[in-house]
């Protein structure tokens, strides 16, 4: 939060899901600015569990603040119940302020971002909707496929303006903090389209090796992440819901980036030599 002078209050914020992808980041970039955070997870600090209401309570209690990343996803089942009881229990705990993570273009999220509103009642809410991350291909499911050299994803040759999850973090916490604006919705994306052949040839020079996409169907995507593992329910959600996002609809990049930073998004290119020179895909 912040003063109207500009100086940051000493509010303690929630960061949900703060081992994830984007709330470790956020975690990192609050924790850097002095402020007090509450890293919930399943093995954060703080215990926070979306299967689980019974340890919301106490983790939002006495927070002013909270950063909502949702698992699996705001799409799935199940997305707009618990966004409507955790926008109660935010507000019960006198919650002033939320930024939540959604996904672009996915109409089944915007259902759980309004869940969400109509329960919080007066709570400030900032939707952060966002583009595929590029850092699914270094920390993410498509890691090893990259390291094993072919991308299998069923996204045929549609383009997307994959966002850098650094630009993210940097939007939620300006968000948090009041630097950037609250209320309101930011669209986030990378500065450029980029089809899966694209992104591949991308990754085979940041790396020194070839990488290639194979395209599948969504229902043999969902055959091979039953294959690794995840349940069947998640694995035909995940692909479907791939599928759908990666139908085209998605592919105009936005401008919210800098809109909310006055910079502009990372692109692609930047976010593959970073990542390999940071070992990401050695292995």
């Amino acid at each position: 939060m912040t003063t109207n002078t500009g100086r940051h209050e000493r509010d303690t914020v929630l960061v949900t899901s703060g081992t994830g992808k984007t709330g470790r980041r956020v975690v990192e970039r609050l924790t850097a600015l002095g402020l007090e955070v509450r890293s919930g997870s399943r093995t954060g600090d703080v215990p926070f569990d979306w299967q689980d209401e019974s340890g919301w309570a106490p983790a939002l209690r006495g927070a002013g603040a909270a950063y909502v990343a949702y698992h699996p996803d705001l799409a799935a089942p199940g997305g707009p119940e618990a966004m409507a009881a955790f926008g109660r229990i935010a507000a019960a705990n006198g919650v002033r302020r939320i930024v939540l993570l959604s996904g672009r273009g996915e109409p089944r999220a915007v259902v759980a971002e309004e869940a969400l509103r109509d329960a919080a009642g007066d709570v400030e809410l900032t939707v952060l909707r966002s583009a595929f991350f590029a850092q699914n291909f270094s920390e993410g499911a498509l890691l090893e496929d990259v390291r094993a050299g072919e991308l299998v994803f069923p996204a045929g040759t549609t383009a997307e303006p994959f966002v850098d999850a650094d630009d993210l973090a940097d939007v939620a916490v300006a968000a948090l903090t009041g630097e950037a604006a609250t209320g309101v919705v930011h669209e986030l994306t990378g500065p450029r389209p980029l089809t899966f052949d694209e992104v591949a040839a991308e990754l085979t020079r940041a790396t020194g090796r070839e990488v290639r996409y194979t395209p599948v169907t969504g229902p043999r995507y969902a055959a091979a992440l039953e294959g690794h593992g995840v349940p069947a329910g998640e694995a035909a959600f995940l692909a479907g819901l791939f599928t759908m996002l990666l139908d085209g609809h998605n592919a105009a990049p936005a401008d919210g980036v800098k809109r909310a930073l006055g910079r502009d998004a990372k692109d692609f290119t930047t976010f593959a030599r970073e990542a390999a020179g940071q070992g990401r895909w050695r292995g």
